[in-house]
């Protein structure tokens, strides 16, 4: 169920629900409610709609609901609210041909009552057109409820940092954080295009509804500033608060740095769990630069935590329960598994040793039985050059190895057939097969030379592939029963004591999520087989985050030495080494660097707290329920 409690620091009705999924069907149900409601009247429900991952999940219980329930959208009326520019409406990347793949294609809804902003437009008619499309909206009455997601910058649509409330529908240049969001969909950054066509805010604020959709951490800190602080331009999405009718919906991971849920004791009063006073006792020392059994009741007063102190009737021994529980997780090496039978899942063929190369190292030199499950191929993030540079060398070593005769000019011809395919791609089209087989390869090969550095070698790699990902695109196909059953003959294979799962759930349409998902099902099926008596599941985070101190249930410190051979098993990932094609907004560190920089920085929080002194550390949660 949502959490609907409202902060005095929120200027917005903000909705909060446990996960992605649930805050998408109320959504849906939402919409779904108020067509039925105008069709009864005999009136039509005008929406502007947008594209994304984010509302993938609302468009599927739409398409449901008409499919299963009969609901009607003959009476809908539908508007894009952005579009690249220049861009052709067949384009993968075109937000057209998003929104007509992804809902309108599968609903009843007339061809005629849907209307697009045509990205192919030449560039002296899109003022007039821009102009017709605002028309054309306040032809059928203005919009009666715009469906929105929020970009990292704060846009809504493309109304980027510096729009106006009285903004109409025009062409925009885009925000150099927006097209970095949208570089992996385009297969690079100067692959995006550099403007874009929007519905404006003051279009947006016309509407009588607008309801504000987020999922994931990336989300939370944009969505505290448009939700918790003052309206600014900066930050388009803040206002909606000067609409009577706009409402926020969140999972909570996206809701993550709001007041209420980051530090809820300073807004309203919380029950005082164990668990709650640990959080409010590492939020205090991080506070007032303090080690935990250094904290004072003063200090504790002046933060506004005198409930707390009231709620424990010593709160020195409370802070020696805290520091004590947060000692007790630190696993050192002898505390670790040995000479027991583990799964390491990899969503991608380096996340193993990006995400827990430390405690990689440690478990195979504590001689687990070790089977590092790869599981897709991440065919998608290799350049086209490293194909072209691999055919290269491996036609330079033909004579080498044997290869001689007919073979060769066999070879040759394969070769310049691919090369010519490579040349004249256009920018993510997708690949031949042959060329998607020697991309997987080339992960393949550097996945095993990374497992090599800590003492694995092939024969403890699984390249399990799940269907799931086998599209050569980004946009993958839903996981199902086809993906778990594979997982579940691997298990079925090593019956494992631990499996190590990558634990990124915020974002429901990440590769990490999914695989977390297909897990998910093969350990349901798994446990029934063997009479609940399933492995013991680990947690672990990718490249972009760690888990918060309070989440963790174990931290295991990593040496000097350790690191620089965490360092090394990374660097074996030579395509994405450098300049990675995926390396995520925001961040322009390698993924070696990011490693380093999270597991040092995980040290240094714990030492702040005053528990020992590390080089660097990775954390885990364990006992999680799949």
């Amino acid at each position: 169920m949502p959490n609907s409690t409202e902060s005095l620091r929120e200027h917005l009705p903000v909705h909060i629900f446990d996960d992605a999924i649930l805050m998408a069907t109320k959504v849906a149900h939402h919409i779904g409610s108020l067509i039925k409601e105008r069709t009864s009247k005999g009136k039509f429900t005008v929406l502007g709609l947008p594209t994304g991952t984010t509302p993938l999940d609302v468009y599927k219980e739409l398409i449901r609901m008409h499919q299963e329930e009969n609901l009607d959208f003959s009476k809908v009326i539908t508007f894009d609210l952005a579009e690249y520019y220049p861009i052709e409406p067949d384009r993968l990347q075109s937000y057209y041909r998003f929104l007509r793949e992804n809902l309108l294609n599968h609903i009843n809804v007339p061809k005629d009552q849907t209307y697009g902003l045509p990205g192919n437009l030449p560039s002296s008619e899109v003022d007039s057109w821009c102009q017709s499309y605002e028309e054309k909206i306040q032809e059928f009455g203005g919009l009666d409820l715009v469906l929105l997601r929020i970009g990292r910058s704060g846009h809504i649509a493309f109304n980027e940092p510096g729009s106006s409330r009285s903004d109409r529908t025009r062409k925009v240049i885009l925000d150099s954080i927006t097209r970095k969001d949208a570089s992996a969909q385009f297969y690079g950054d100067d692959h995006v295009p550099r403007q874009g066509l929007t519905v404006g805010v003051g279009t947006i604020l016309d509407s009588r509804e607008i309801v504000l959709i987020a999922t994931g951490e990336g989300k939370a800190r944009i969505i505290r500033r448009a939700v918790e602080d003052p309206i600014t331009e900066e930050v388009t999405a803040s206002y909606l608060r000067e609409h009577p009718k706009s409402s926020v919906f969140l999972d909570r991971a996206a809701a993550g740095s709001l007041t209420r849920e980051l530090t809820p004791w300073l807004v309203y009063d919380v029950e005082w769990t164990l668990e709650m006073a640990k959080r409010a006792i590492i939020w205090l020392s991080e506070s007032v630069g303090k080690a935990i059994l250094q904290l004072e009741k003063a200090d504790f007063y002046n933060h506004r935590l005198y409930s707390l102190v009231y709620a424990f009737p010593d709160i020195d021994e409370l802070c020696l329960r805290v520091f004590d529980d947060l000692r007790c997780r630190i696993y050192y090496q002898n505390q670790l598994p040995s000479k027991e039978r583990v799964i390491l899942f990899s969503p991608h063929p380096d996340d193993d040793v990006i995400s827990m190369g430390g405690m990689l190292d440690k478990l195979v030199r504590n001689d687990n039985e070790m089977i590092v499950a790869y599981m897709t191929n991440g065919s998608v993030a290799v350049f086209d050059t490293d194909v072209s540079r691999n055919l290269a060398f491996i036609e330079m070593c033909l004579n080498e190895l044997g290869i001689t005769g007919e073979a060769v000019e066999t070879f040759r011809s394969r070769k310049e057939e691919l090369l010519t395919f490579l040349e004249n791609k256009a920018h993510g089209e997708v690949d031949l097969p042959a060329v998607q087989h020697i991309k997987s390869a080339i992960r393949y090969s550097e996945a095993i030379a990374g497992i090599e550095v800590m003492g694995l070698d092939q024969s403890h790699a699984r390249f399990i592939d799940l269907p799931f990902y086998q599209t050569g695109r980004i946009k993958k196909k839903p996981v199902g029963q086809d993906d778990a059953k594979i997982i579940v003959e691997l298990m079925n294979e090593q019956n494992p004591d631990h499996i190590f799962v990558a634990g990124d759930l915020s974002d429901p349409h990440g590769t990490h999520r999914i695989c977390y998902v297909a897990i998910q099902m093969a350990l349901e099926q798994y446990n029934r087989e063997h009479n609940g008596k399933g492995p013991k599941v680990w947690l672990y985070r990718g490249a972009w985050q760690e888990w918060e101190i309070h989440q963790a249930d174990v931290f295991t410190p990593i040496s000097r030495t350790e690191m620089a051979r965490k360092i090394e098993a990374i660097f074996k990932h030579e395509s994405q080494k450098d300049q990675a094609m995926f390396p995520g907004a925001y961040d322009d560190r390698e993924f070696w660097q990011r490693a380093q920089d999270r597991n040092t920085g995980t040290a240094e929080a714990l030492n702040r707290l005053g528990l020992p002194e590390f080089y660097a550390a990775e954390a885990f949660v364990t006992g999680y329920s799949l």
